[in-house]
């Protein structure tokens, strides 16, 4: 029996995971970061009773805006693609609960991720839900008092089980993907904080045949709308600079070779190449082998077997060996 702190937000997944984690004789002590309001902290402190766990509540909304709004802003108006939970986990979310941990003498922290941790590693989920990719720039002291209760579940088997649990959240409709932004309207959301960037051009082989709407709008693999001489093109390079969006056609998106600057590794970092996997978004349906080049400066060449579609400056590259996460960095 241990004593371990629980990132709970009141959703199916924390709910589940505090009910396990009770169920196998652990002390939880469920710790809800506030970043939204009265209504959603309430619906989570009754839960949290339901279960019979001590909930302390965390504002924040000071802390996210600090370290995860503003750097996702930032990226933005970059021509980048940001991932802001890769940026908030280490950061934000697990610091706090680490943090916590620490203030209660508690030897672990556990999360709803949908990925596994054995032994100070990081492994995938599976297949259908897996979460791993997110937590690609933990630092190896998180990585090595995380647990992760639903690594082994699929999202219907953990509905099914809070429905055997009698958990009042068991069809509780899933969180978005970005919290901070509940009605997913970013373009919107940037605009109340920055100044946006004027409407320019769209470029294809170097010459330019439109006008784009803003480069906050787009992201590096989406297709443009329309047909030009009945090809359809997709963006391929977003230059704030220039407050260009070049353009291409989609055979002209695949790379073998890219670069991703501040690498995270979650092993003793190598001083040759390795072989790996390489995942380059958060999707299921390409992890190329590849061979992983470490530079001095603290970033990672990476030379895949087969060509990974679209890479976007300011996603991250993530890297495995079979099935254990090796880390990740930021694609330039």
């Amino acid at each position: 029996m241990a004593d371990i702190v629980l990132g709970f937000s009141g959703g199916v997944d924390s709910s589940v995971c505090a009910a396990l984690l009770k169920r196998e004789g652990h002390r939880v002590y469920g710790l809800y970061m506030d970043n939204t309001g009265e209504q959603a902290r309430r619906e989570a402190e009754k839960t949290a009773a339901q279960i019979g766990i001590e909930l302390r509540v965390l504002d924040v909304h000071q802390a996210l805006d600090e370290r995860v709004c503003r750097p996702f802003v930032d990226s933005y108006l970059r021509g980048e693609t940001p991932n802001p939970c890769i940026i908030c986990n280490p950061t934000l979310k697990f610091k706090s609960l680490l943090a916590e941990a620490e203030r209660r003498g508690a030897e672990y922290i556990a999360t709803g991720h949908y990925a596994r941790a054995e032994g100070g590693a990081i492994y995938k989920g599976q297949r259908a839900n897996d979460q791993s990719y997110m937590l690609c720039r933990l630092t190896r002291e998180q990585a090595a008092r995380v647990i992760f209760p639903l690594g082994g579940c699929e999202k219907t088997r953990v509905r099914a089980l809070a429905e055997e649990l009698g958990l009042s959240v068991a069809q509780k409709p899933d969180s978005m993907e970005i919290c901070f932004i509940p009605d997913k309207d970013y373009v919107n959301w940037i605009a109340q904080r920055r100044e946006l960037p004027p409407p320019g051009d769209f470029v294809f082989h170097g010459k330019v045949i439109g006008q784009h709407e803003g480069i906050y709008r787009y992201t590096v693999g989406q297709r443009r709308k329309g047909l030009y001489n009945d090809r359809k093109l997709y963006i391929s390079r977003i230059d704030a600079q220039a407050n260009t969006v070049e353009l291409a056609l989609w055979e002209e998106l695949f790379q073998t070779e890219l670069h991703a600057r501040d690498f995270n590794w979650l092993i003793e970092t190598p001083d040759e190449p390795i072989h790996a996997s390489v995942r380059v978004r958060h999707t299921k349906w390409e992890e190329p082998r590849c061979l992983v080049y470490p530079e001095a400066n603290g970033g990672v060449r990476i030379v895949c077997e087969e060509p990974v579609r679209a890479p976007a400056a300011g996603q991250s590259a993530v890297i495995y060996d079979g099935e254990r996460l090796l880390g990740g960095g930021f694609i330039v």
